[in-house]
């Protein structure tokens, strides 16, 4: 008896599955060329997708690779010659994505002016108008469309989770930036009040002791330029105890935001779990 129940539910089983599989490639067969070439670009749960994807990144990786090599200074003509064919190669094949990408929008406008669209253009960029304008070291911004490798699945919740952070904290940061700004002022005026006299070459003016100002407060000290008075001795030490408390300002800041943005998240997925099991109890009451 328990063998012709298993032999049953395995015919059973497979008139099923060949129906699902026979309604996915009618499926398939019915979607319009524009709808297949969206599957391969922006989803990356098919197998074509995943390679397209994969596909990308590790371009965008070695273009950067070739153009970094590029730059170094005892090149021959040969090779320069193959790197260019090769860069040549990565452009053709990053416009005819991005064109791409635009021709499987839903909102064209909306892609074109997004982050990742933006980027998109700003790679092509030396392609489309190489001829006309020298944009050889834009390229280097190339290396932002790496950006969109978070978009993989596992790398969502964190890449949200980091948005909803300076969302909170975006009046904060506008503030600390204000504040931050006022004191560079503030610091650049000081130290020309008390070095100006001293060195008038490097403290020429307060447009000149900014440069002073901003290594100071960022606690960086080249050593370039530095007081030699007193009075701009004592007036460096405060700016350097205040450099202190504005670099750990934002640490804290983002830190926190993290951390609310964090439970915010798993107060939704424990409300999501919730009306998943009310909905269950309600179809099976």
């Amino acid at each position: 008896m328990g063998e012709d129940k298993s032999r049953k539910t395995k015919k059973g089983a497979r008139p099923k599955s060949v129906v699902r599989k026979t309604s996915a490639l009618a499926q398939e067969l019915h979607l319009s060329s524009k709808e297949k070439i969206r599957r391969v670009i922006e989803e990356t749960d098919t197998r074509a997708g995943r390679i397209f994807d994969l596909g990308i990144q590790a371009l965008i990786i070695f273009s950067i690779l070739v153009y970094s090599i590029g730059t170094l200074p005892s090149l021959s003509e040969k090779w320069m010659r193959i790197l260019n064919i090769v860069d040549i190669v990565c452009y053709v094949v990053f416009t005819i994505e991005y064109f791409g990408r635009i021709y499987i929008a839903k909102n064209k406008l909306k892609y074109i002016f997004s982050f990742y669209g933006i980027i998109d253009l700003i790679a092509i960029l030396p392609f489309l108008f190489a001829r006309q304008f020298d944009l050889r070291a834009i390229r280097a911004l190339r290396v932002f469309r790496l950006i969109s490798a978070l978009k993989i699945s596992k790398y969502n919740d964190s890449l949200r989770r980091f948005t909803i952070a300076l969302k909170i904290i975006q009046p904060e940061l506008v503030l600390f930036f204000i504040i931050t700004g006022i004191f560079l002022f503030l610091s650049s005026a000081g130290i020309y009040y008390f070095e100006h006299a001293a060195q008038p070459e490097s403290f020429a003016s307060i447009f000149h002791s900014l440069w002073w100002a901003i290594i100071t407060l960022t606690t960086v000290g080249y050593g370039d330029v530095y007081p030699i008075t007193v009075g701009g001795r004592i007036f460096t030490f405060f700016i350097l105890l205040l450099g202190l408390g504005i670099i750990t300002i934002p640490t804290g800041l983002i830190a926190s935001a993290l951390s609310t943005a964090r439970n915010m998240q798993l107060d939704e997925k424990i409300k999501e779990n919730l009306e998943k099991e009310q909905l269950k109890a309600g179809n099976g009451g």
